[in-house]
């Protein structure tokens, strides 16, 4: 039996007026990959922020029983005036007070599996927008987080720098991290995901496989989504990326 790693029950997030998350349900295994697709504005980017804690909720309850939560955000979020092994390493020292050399040795193993080990010693203006994505989920990795928070990490990319933030989540995936990833894109979405949510005006209005929600999706709300975008590059047999 799959092991629950995190619950939201009734979630309701408001500001002002204005209701975001509206009764949302939703729970996640251990090791399962759950993409969270649906038109801007419908709340997606903020789920996240409640499920890290950076939003306060109006109703409802996220359980994660302590499990380490990390996230990785569009704007990559990087200290300027800090090197990038020192962007890394800032939290797991600070936050956590962990042995400075073993985070070190963490975190230079991590720039290598990512191919930016040559990079250590750089600073975020030296590097390009992929590699600066590339740097936040390291980031996000040293602290040995349980979940993995991706909030449209490729959003503000250039189209050819995007293959190279992709193929690192895709790599964590085939590792079995736990994740969380809001998207735009469908392709990436359908290559990595284990479940699909479509989110819409607070709501969760569809979720299944990916094949199942891409190729046949249930509501028409669904339906209209998926119609803006082309499928014929990849809908073969279950391919991916």
């Amino acid at each position: 039996m799959a092991e629950k790693i995190l619950e939201i029950k009734n979630l309701t997030k408001k500001y002002g007026s204005q209701t975001i998350l509206d009764g949302i349900d939703l729970s996640i295994d251990k090791g399962e990959v759950v993409v969270v697709v649906g038109p801007s504005g419908c709340g997606k980017s903020t789920l996240l922020r409640c499920i890290n804690s950076l939003e306060d909720i109006d109703a409802g309850e996220i359980v994660h029983d302590g499990h380490k939560i990390g996230m990785v955000f569009q704007s990559y979020e990087l200290f300027p005036h800090l090197s990038v092994l020192d962007n890394i390493t800032l939290a797991p020292i600070k936050v956590q007070k962990r042995d400075k050399a073993e985070v070190k040795k963490q975190a230079l193993e991590l720039l290598k599996r990512v191919g930016l080990l040559d990079k250590a010693d750089s600073y975020p203006r030296q590097l390009s927008g992929g590699q600066k994505q590339r740097v936040a989920i390291v980031r996000a990795l040293c602290v040995e987080p349980e979940i993995l928070l991706f909030d449209e990490v490729t959003a503000a990319l250039d189209p050819e720098m995007v293959r190279e933030v992709l193929d690192v989540m895709l790599d964590l995936a085939k590792q079995g991290r736990t994740m969380i990833i809001v998207t735009h894109e469908m392709q990436f979405a359908k290559a990595v995901a284990d479940r699909v949510i479509f989110l819409d005006g607070g709501h969760i209005v569809e979720e299944g496989k990916p094949k199942e929600f891409f190729e046949n999706p249930k509501t028409e709300r669904a339906k209209k989504f998926l119609d803006v975008f082309s499928f014929d590059d990849y809908l073969k047999d279950g391919e991916g990326i």
